[in-house]
């Protein structure tokens, strides 16, 4: 039916065919991508951007895990880093990020989680940095890193997953 329909307007005009295809195709582009903007990405840290110089996050771990939190990493850093534990060896721990990146961040905080612990972590960079802005994209250092490892040795052998990586692009920092 909708073929004989659009045939019959190509018929009648051309331009209005191209016109309607056009319009058809830029709602339909926007409905597909409204969807996909609505949903949260699948994660186990949840955000919460204080008006300070700071992010509170809300991890949600299945076993004890380390949240530990990179403010200021280097963005080549990080993609070699993300490449080595691809193609040499798996991030298991902070201390292996931290080797990968040969320690270029600016400056490092960790907390312990014990399982099914949903208390906030506020992660903030201290008051004598001297960052009041990452600058506009693109840039040479992302605002936050964190890092979710799971804490115990043992666990590490029996799960697939044993660390998440969430990157924070916008993370606004005000200067008190």
């Amino acid at each position: 039916m909708a073929a004989v329909f659009l045939v019959t307007l190509y018929e009648y005009s051309p331009l209005f065919y191209i016109t309607v295809v056009f319009v058809c195709f830029l709602v339909t582009s926007g409905l597909v991508l409204g969807c996909l903007t609505k949903g949260t990405p699948p994660t186990r840290i949840n955000r919460k951007e204080p008006n300070v110089r700071g992010i509170t996050l809300t991890p949600d771990c299945l076993e004890d895990c380390i949240l530990t939190c990179y403010w200021g990493c280097s963005v080549q850093k990080l993609h070699e880093a993300l490449q080595k534990h691809v193609y040499c060896f798996r991030i298991k721990t902070p201390q292996a990020l931290e080797d990968a990146l040969y320690s270029e961040y600016l400056y490092r905080q960790q907390y312990f989680i014990k399982k099914n612990d949903k208390e906030e972590k506020y992660c903030q960079l201290p008051e004598d940095a001297q960052v009041v802005d990452f600058g506009p994209v693109p840039r040479s250092r992302y605002p936050l890193i964190a890092l979710l490892t799971l804490a115990d040795e043992e666990d590490r052998e029996i799960y697939d997953i044993v660390s998440t990586i969430r990157i924070y692009f916008k993370v606004t920092v005000f200067k008190v």
